[in-house]
């Protein structure tokens, strides 16, 4: 058996409580997104333009939190943005 090492099993609880916290940023960005792009697909443009600046505010939060890079961020705000608007202007159009 190993030896019990006192910062390693205090390591070992920060990465639990990390682990987790972390888990629950990340699910709450992916259900955020996925909320979104169901209402894109689904063409629904008021649903689109009240959930976009929401997911973005996740999104963000994400980032703040350190569970997501700030260019991963970027690419995902861009990407739902821009099919967004394409939603938003077939129905204005």
């Amino acid at each position: 058996m190993a030896k019990r090492i006192k910062s390693g099993l205090k390591r070992r609880r920060q990465n639990e409580v990390r682990r987790e916290r972390n888990r629950a940023v990340r699910t709450r960005v992916r259900n955020a997104i996925k909320a979104l792009r169901a209402a894109i697909a689904g063409g629904d443009a008021k649903a689109v333009k009240d959930l976009l600046p929401r997911t973005v505010s996740v999104i963000d939060g994400g980032v703040r939190k350190g569970v997501f890079h700030r260019n991963t961020a970027s690419r995902y705000k861009s990407n739902l943005t821009a099919q967004a608007h394409s939603v938003l202007q077939t129905k204005q159009g």
